[in-house]
């Protein structure tokens, strides 16, 4: 019994350090307790049948035996290890089964927010530039593996937030929160950071005053993460070992210019990204060897690419030329791969070279929500749903409040067919955003998927190019003759006006003639997109774009060659 209740309680410690490190479920450590538990008794029921002798291990005689042969012979050691035995079963029962505060315990924090910086320098105009020191931190203490560290822009929605510590740490669903006030700011930065433990009631883990020259600031943030980790019981990777002892530095005018793009490239307007460009290329001037502005740049120039306000062709050697610089200069830059594969995908289709960027991005920062809910649209791209899911609820569950995010794992449930979480999150990214206009078109889809069409009119009505007679016409005649009668009533106006009307693109006619189940017409629409560029047919082989009921037809086959994409038979 005492050697069972030692190896028990080894082998259940061992199981909490080694099971999340192998990606386990919490459950598997929970099954281990209460098979070790059942063994207990197993264990008590071998040790009655059997006696531990001086001479060895023999059967238990029966009682008239030993009345007849004597008092057997008893070792006085068994017995001390009989009643250790008894304690540390007990202590092992008590320790992890009974409910008690285990916040105190080595590894028990996981997870945590860092709430938005407090500026207590007196100057609001270093608001901007301290946010982006919110977001820095954010992604250095997200390459530790062993926590779940929510995104910048979930943390942002509590700024000034009327909300106690444990409510906001209950509604994220984490088990610390980081308050971080800067005190001061010009060519030295000072700065107070305090953990708190919300659970089961606030306590301070940690406060701890750091006082650097700017120049230093990325060696703080290595310093501010080690003893955060020291301090959460989180043991660290020999490369994350690594990654945080490196010194790096920083000019403290580059630095400036830097944590300005940052805040000029967020805006997402032609204006911002052009401010964004002027500022990271500062940053370069200043401090040529610092390879995060040239990832800004990459960044900067294939978000123009996306939005149309740069064409292709001259966009992608511009990426690829400062991504370049980005990995010459930091070969372990998590944003410069995440950037890369997002290039490779979207811009080139290249889905190979895409998944090992996102899958060394995501090494390299795991807490990326963004790089998660990307890489799920990939492996949607690719027809591996289980995959996608996966990636999307893991990037849901870092920032649940950021309006892109909630959008792409809206998109992930309508491809996998479950249309009310799909409307669930486009709805809730709509409801911070109101302008949020990839939640507003895939929204749609969902409502005509789900069957509710009276949803679907009025957002249409709302979102729509056409004037207000047409809409109101196309909105009577669904009421009068129903849905499909509506979209070719849509479909007739469109053919009728021409380029005077608010024209539908190849994608919109491809999906409204799938809805109709007119597939001669589909398929002319599908010749016409063979010739489209592949960074418009990127969806093509999604649910969203109907696979089932397409992946018969020749055209679309066709497009499945040519984008390299799973063909039925692959599926």
């Amino acid at each position: 019994m005492a050697i069972y209740a030692g190896s028990a309680f080894i082998i259940l410690e061992a199981a909490t350090i080694i099971f999340p490190r192998w990606g386990l479920p919490d459950w598997a450590i929970d099954l281990v307790l209460y098979i070790l538990i059942l063994g207990v008794i197993i264990a008590f029921i071998v040790a009655w049948i059997y006696d531990i002798t001086p001479e060895g291990v023999y059967k238990t005689k029966p009682e008239l035996e030993n009345q007849e042969t004597g008092k057997p012979s008893e070792s006085n050691a068994w017995k001390i290890a009989t009643y250790v035995s008894l304690a540390i079963i007990v202590a092992f029962i008590i320790f992890n089964v009974v409910p008690f505060d285990k916040s105190s315990r080595a590894g028990t924090i996981d997870s945590l927010v860092i709430l938005p910086f407090n500026n207590f320098t007196g100057d609001d105009q270093l608001d901007n530039m301290i946010s982006s020191m919110h977001s820095m931190l954010i992604g250095d203490i997200g390459r530790i593996s062993g926590l779940r560290v929510i995104s910048p822009t979930t943390a942002n929605v509590y700024k000034n937030a009327d909300m106690s510590i444990p409510d906001i740490a209950l509604e994220l669903g984490v088990n610390a929160v980081i308050d971080l006030d800067v005190m001061c700011m010009g060519d030295t930065i000072c700065l107070q950071a305090k953990v708190i433990s919300p659970y089961p009631e606030e306590k301070l883990l940690l406060i701890a005053d750091y006082k650097v020259e700017k120049g230093q600031i990325l060696n703080l943030y290595n310093q501010i993460t080690k003893q955060i980790a020291d301090e959460v019981k989180i043991e660290l990777s020999p490369e994350e070992y690594q990654r945080l002892a490196e010194s790096r530095t920083v000019d403290p005018e580059a630095l400036d210019a830097y944590l300005k793009g940052l805040s000029y490239s967020s805006k997402f307007s032609p204006e911002g990204l052009d401010k964004a460009k002027e500022y990271f290329q500062l940053a370069i001037d200043k401090d040529p060897d610092w390879a995060d502005p040239y990832a800004g740049l990459a960044a900067t120039w294939r978000l123009g690419w996306f939005f149309g306000w740069i064409p292709q062709n001259i966009a992608l050697p511009k990426i690829y030329s400062y991504l370049n610089k980005a990995f010459e200069l930091d070969p372990n830059s998590a944003y410069a791969y995440h950037i890369k594969a997002r290039t490779a995908v979207w811009t080139e289709c290249n889905w190979e070279e895409g998944e090992k960027a996102f899958l060394r991005s995501l090494e390299l920062n795991p807490n990326d929500a963004v790089a998660h809910m990307y890489y799920s649209h990939l492996l949607m791209i690719l027809r591996r749903h289980d995959q996608a899911v996966i990636q999307a609820q893991l990037g849901l569950e870092l920032s649940p409040m950021e309006p892109n995010v909630l959008s792409l794992y809206a998109a992930v449930m309508l491809d996998v067919g479950d249309y009310q979480s799909a409307i669930e999150h486009f709805e809730k990214a709509l409801s911070i955003d109101p302008n949020f206009w990839f939640a507003m078109g895939n929204l749609l889809p969902a409502y005509i998927a789900a069957g509710d069409y009276e949803k679907w009119i009025e957002l249409w009505k709302e979102i729509e190019c056409w004037d207000d007679e047409i809409k109101t016409s196309i909105e009577n005649v669904l009421h009068e003759d129903g849905f499909v009668a509506a979209i070719e009533e849509l479909l007739k106006v469109n053919e009728k006006l021409g380029n005077e009307g608010c024209q539908m693109n190849d994608y919109a006619k491809l999906f409204w003639f799938i809805q109709l189940k007119k597939y001669d017409e589909a398929q002319v629409v599908l010749e016409k997109l063979y010739e489209s560029p592949c960074s418009n047919l990127t969806y093509i082989g999604t649910n969203v774009y109907h696979y089932d009921q397409l992946k018969t037809y020749p055209k679309y086959i066709a497009l499945l060659e040519k984008m390299n994409l799973p063909l039925p038979e692959e599926d």
